[in-house]
This record gives structure tokens, sequence and C-alpha cells, in this order.
């Protein structure tokens, strides 16, 4: 990735950055050239990664973030002296029945995985304005956009509402200069996936992709630089799909060997 993408100079906002999809995005952009700030709610994992790619010579730093804090959202953005490229990758998915979800549980679902989509935005927008343009990318989901998962309910509904932002932000942003854009994983290797269920069923989800395997976090941290390189500066308010053909199959039966 190093040599097909150049951001030197350019300074990445990746929120949800300690682990996982985050991870593999922050460590992506970071052997890239860029210099990238984690904001994540786990303090000690994000700043044990950003420590780690400083001591290998990368650009990085760590704050802690609840991107369901509204106030908090804004005020990081506001204090930031420049910004090239924001990545809201943080999500927010407990596995529950639709009859057992709460208004707790909604609410934050919706307040990170949705809500903090606007005031990253809108925090960011001031930035883009100042420079001439910028780059919002987002982690959305093919669960809710285009298939459904028992006990996600919540979090589908979030991911639906996300692609929508996506599609009208791109239109509004278009005459400032920001392109916006999101990615759609299928199902990747990550510590979140053991919320979906154990190796056992890992194994049999990875039977039903027709690319015969899970995605792994750099699946999708390659599709994200590629979204924010000049190489897509002509491409805004579109989603790429990253899931081995999983969503191709009209059913299971399809794919079955």
């Amino acid at each position: 990735m190093k040599n097909a993408f150049d951001f030197t100079g350019r300074r990445v906002l990746v929120t949800g950055g300690a682990q996982g999809i985050g991870r593999a995005i922050v460590e992506g952009f970071a052997a890239c050239g860029a210099h990238v700030l984690i904001a994540d709610l786990q303090q000690v994992p994000a700043e044990a990664l950003a420590r780690s790619l400083r001591d290998g010579g990368c650009d990085v730093s760590a704050v802690t973030l609840d991107l369901a804090d509204r106030d908090a959202t804004l005020q990081l953005l506001a204090g930031l002296p420049r910004l090239d490229v924001l990545v809201h990758n943080a999500g927010y998915f407990p596995l529950t029945p639709l009859l057992e979800i709460g208004p707790t549980l909604l609410e934050r679902t919706l307040a990170v995985n949705l809500g903090a989509l606007f005031w990253l935005t809108q925090g960011a927008l001031p930035l883009f304005r100042r420079q001439g343009g910028g780059c919002v990318l987002v982690t959305s989901s093919v669960t809710g956009p285009r298939v459904a998962y028992p006990g996600l309910t919540h979090y589908a509904a979030s991911k639906a509402g996300v692609n929508g932002f996506i599609r009208n932000a791109a239109l509004e942003l278009a005459p400032e200069g920001v392109r916006v854009n999101g990615v759609e994983p299928g199902m990747i290797r990550t510590p979140a996936m053991g919320n979906l269920g154990d190796a056992g069923h890992a194994a049999a989800i990875a039977r039903g992709v027709p690319l015969g395997r899970l995605g792994e976090p750099g699946d999708i941290a390659a599709a994200m630089l590629f979204l924010a390189s000049d190489q897509a500066s002509y491409i805004t308010g579109q989603t790429l799909v990253v899931d081995g053909g999983a969503t191709l199959p009209e059913t299971l039966a399809a794919t079955a060997g």
C-alpha cells in the first residue's frame, strides 16, 4: 500500500482506531506517510498502538473520545490545526434480539454509529473550508443497506442511515470540495466478531462466502486508502462493498458445495 498511495503531510483522524478494522486503517495511513490521530473510547490500546507506530517511525497520536458525546466530539475537531481525511470507523453493535432492545441500547447505537457522523462532519467542515476541500470516509456495513442479521436490527437501522447520510452529504458538500464515501464490510475477522458466535460459527460463515474466506481488516483499510487518495478524486456519494462476494447469491443454496 505504501507504494500505491502517498499521504505524506496529510492529517487523518480515525475514530475507533484502537483495534480491528480501525487499527488496520490507522496502520495503513501511517505507513503511507500521514499524521494519524486515533480517537477511541479505549484509552490504553489506542495509546499503545500510537506508541508502537511512533517507535516504527510513523507519526501517530491518540486521544480518548466518547463519540456519543456531541460536545466533546465538536471540541476535539475545533482544536485541530488541520484535517485532510476524516474516517468514522467506530461502531456499537451488541447482539440483541429486537424485542429486547431498550431505549438506552438504541440511543447509544444510533449516537455512535450515525449521530457522531453528523457531529464529526460538521466539526471538520471549517477545517476543510480553510484548505479548500477534504474527504469524509465511513465504515458502513452490508448489514442494513443490503442484508439482514438476527439480533442486529438496531445496528442495521443505523447503517442504513449511514448510507443515506453518505449520499446526501456528498451532494451538499461537493461545492465545498469535500468528498464523502463509505466502505461496506462483510464478515471481517476482528475481535468484535466474537459478538456473533464462536469459531465454529465463523467457519460456517466463511463457507458461505464465494471467495471462500472471511475478510481481514487490511481488506477494508486498502479500500479506505483508495477512496481517500487522489486516484479517487472523482468519486463521491458512493459505498464500496468489500465482502468476498457474500451478498451476491440470492440464497445460501447458491454457494452450497
